[in-house]
């Protein structure tokens, strides 16, 4: 009489995709939040000059012929927290194991991404000034434009998560999770810039 040994434990999941994401999000992260400092330490150095009243100084560092689409900036943001919704459903569901919910989130989450990204689009076409034209505007041109390369790599993760969702992987609860993370650290920065470049210029 044999007799078999017992199965052995499975081994625990490596979780390579969110680790690899993660990674990811701590390298975005230290970019944008250096970026954002160099943009305070400039607008911190910039030179003041008295109002027409003579009442206040004020910082000489914002052109005064510019104005900022503050309206598009605030349509971006709430935007975004649509998407963390998306992007959270989409996670929700693969746990559940509903390919349908899975697929119509990651639908949405795209469809929310490219509005994002027109929206940054509007934003360059009213600006309307030249990257070279001063200290400002080249670092605007740089944050803003730094912002949409990483909401663009967003939108093809989101279309390759979609693509595996729809060929049968809806289930696959680490891509899903690390899309999730990606999205969020992408919600953060954008109301990092937004905070110091949109509203406080």
């Amino acid at each position: 009489m044999t007799y078999a040994l017992p199965a052995g434990p499975r081994p625990a999941p490596r979780r390579q995709l969110f680790i690899s994401t993660a990674m990811v999000v701590v390298a975005g992260t230290m970019l944008m939040g250096g970026m954002l400092s160099v943009w305070l330490r400039f607008r911190a150095a910039a030179p003041t000059r008295p109002t027409s009243d003579g009442l206040r100084q004020i910082k000489d560092w914002l052109p005064a012929d510019l104005k900022m689409p503050e309206v598009v900036t605030n349509v971006g943001l709430l935007t975004f927290l649509v998407m963390c919704v998306m992007v959270q459903w989409a996670a929700y569901a693969a746990r559940r194991g509903d390919s349908k919910h899975v697929v119509s989130a990651l639908g949405l989450t795209l469809l929310f991404g490219i509005a994002i990204l027109n929206a940054q689009a509007a934003i360059f076409v009213q600006f309307n000034v030249g990257v070279a034209s001063g200290a400002y505007q080249s670092m605007f041109y740089a944050i803003v434009g730094t912002l949409t390369v990483l909401i663009v790599s967003g939108l093809v993760f989101t279309v390759a998560s979609l693509f595996k969702s729809i060929g049968g992987r809806a289930a696959n609860t680490d891509l899903l999770n690390a899309h999730a993370l990606y999205w969020y650290f992408l919600a953060a920065a954008y109301s990092a810039v937004w905070f110091v470049v949109f509203v406080q210029k």
